[in-house]
């Protein structure tokens, strides 16, 4: 007789899971891994394609390739569209793209017993796999918003035809109202599914991006900032550093206009990550003759601590739009579990995460003088800079620890879901 184990199988449907050492946000895989080692499992649907660079992973030609990660994760990857940053019907390209074969995959490779099916955005598409995945395995959906769809790419510009814009505001009600859980990464976020959406408040919780200590502090352990910076030609600078993506919605021509007002100081502004505005920025700093500015390609995650702890502030940045004043910038918790001030050129909630902190600056989003005014305060203050970055660690370490929140979210799903774990055996599962 087969032996029954209280352990979870979850689906986890997600375009951008990233490989094992890649850059960029590790959210899920940081989550997954805790959820591993708690003795559950994990299966993963995801693209091929990185959400910063528009590289793909080495499938050897395959359309479709399974493999375990490093923390015990199993992946499936389905071949994507390669155009995802060159515009966007490139862009929507690869969603639609993605969706269609997260069903196929779903239907012909994840054939094993789960316990829910959890769908993490953007874009709104993703949910289309979720819905009749979850209806043809007959397991709950739970549907994590990241970003508050369509409104993002509305008031980026990035989404414009009426028709498509009607088409993704009743697709989106229709998605909330058949999820029986749905995680939000912000307060701001509950607040408007309840007020503009209608959301019955009880299937919502927030579980929000949190700080990676499994990284920040061995960095901190083994820190050596004089040698990475005599390595990148910044020893004698101020370095303000910028992690992450380089598209439309960060809108980084705000630190290139600021790299022109402190030019002749020793301000230098290190941009490392990648996007579709990019090339574009390179080509501006190179048209101004910007001697202080310097773009590096993504790293992995456990180097990009290196590189933050190199750093005297960190900057986190959006396009000015009333739908950020709702988003945690992600790098935010980065840089404050490295002991780094933030200078926050987002409105909102992020705004007020830095400020009750007390961890950093407000700077109003494209203002660049105002930039550069709080740049001068560090440079000039380098006791304030030290209490402010000493602060954002002590607040992530009580508020943000991943570790916590991937646990709680686990948690939430077992009790508001009333998954069990016992509908697979110790053959369907493997446990670590």
């Amino acid at each position: 007789m087969k032996q029954y184990y209280p352990l979870m199988h979850m689906l986890l449907i997600h375009q951008y899971f990233l490989e094992d050492n890649a850059g960029g946000g590790s959210r899920w895989n940081e989550m997954a891994r805790v959820w591993v080692r708690e003795r559950h499992s994990v299966t993963v649907i995801a693209g091929d394609v990185h959400y910063m660079s528009g590289k793909s992973a080495d499938n050897k030609g395959k359309r479709f390739s399974m493999s375990e990660n490093q923390d015990g994760v199993e992946v499936i990857r389905c071949k994507l569209s390669r155009r995802y940053h060159h515009s966007f019907s490139g862009r929507l390209l690869g969603y639609i793209s993605f969706a269609c074969a997260a069903i196929y995959v779903g239907l012909r490779f994840a054939r094993s017993k789960y316990d829910c099916i959890i769908v993490s955005s953007p874009s709104l598409l993703v949910g289309i796999p979720g819905l009749l995945l979850s209806k043809w395995k007959r397991v709950p959906l739970v549907l994590e918003i990241r970003d508050l769809w369509p409104e993002s790419a509305i008031e980026t510009g990035v989404l414009k035809n009426k028709w498509l814009i009607s088409l993704a505001y009743r697709f989106e009600k229709y998605l909330y109202r058949k999820s029986k859980l749905i995680n939000v990464l912000t307060p701001a976020f509950r607040e408007r599914l309840i007020r503009d959406k209608s959301v019955v408040p009880g299937k919502i919780i927030v579980i929000p991006n949190a700080a990676d200590f499994r990284w920040s502090e061995r960095a901190l352990r083994n820190a050596c900032a004089s040698g990475l910076r005599k390595e990148l030609g910044l020893e004698g600078k101020f370095v303000i550093i910028y992690v992450g993506a380089h598209g439309l919605a960060n809108d980084l021509m705000q630190l290139v206009e600021a790299a022109t007002l402190l030019r002749g100081t020793d301000a230098h502004f290190l941009l490392i990550g990648d996007g579709m505005q990019k090339r574009m920025l390179m080509e501006e700093v190179d048209s101004r003759q910007l001697t202080n500015v310097s773009f590096l390609d993504p790293v992995s995650k456990e180097q990009i601590f290196d590189y933050v702890l190199m750093a005297d502030v960190g900057v986190a940045i959006l396009k000015k739009a009333e739908i950020f004043k709702t988003v945690y910038s992600n790098k935010t918790f980065d840089y404050f579990s490295c002991k780094k001030p933030v200078l926050m050129a987002i409105d909102g909630v992020s705004r007020e995460l830095v400020e009750q902190a007390e961890a950093g600056m407000f700077t109003e989003p494209e203002n660049s003088e105002e930039l550069v005014k709080k740049i001068r305060i560090y440079m000039n203050d380098h006791e304030l800079m030290a209490k402010h970055g000493k602060n954002g660690y002590r607040f992530v370490h009580a508020h943000f620890d991943r570790e916590k929140l991937a646990k709680e979210l686990l948690e939430r799903i077992e009790s508001q879901l009333e998954v069990t774990g016992k509908s697979a055996t110790f053959d369907d599962r493997k446990v670590n």
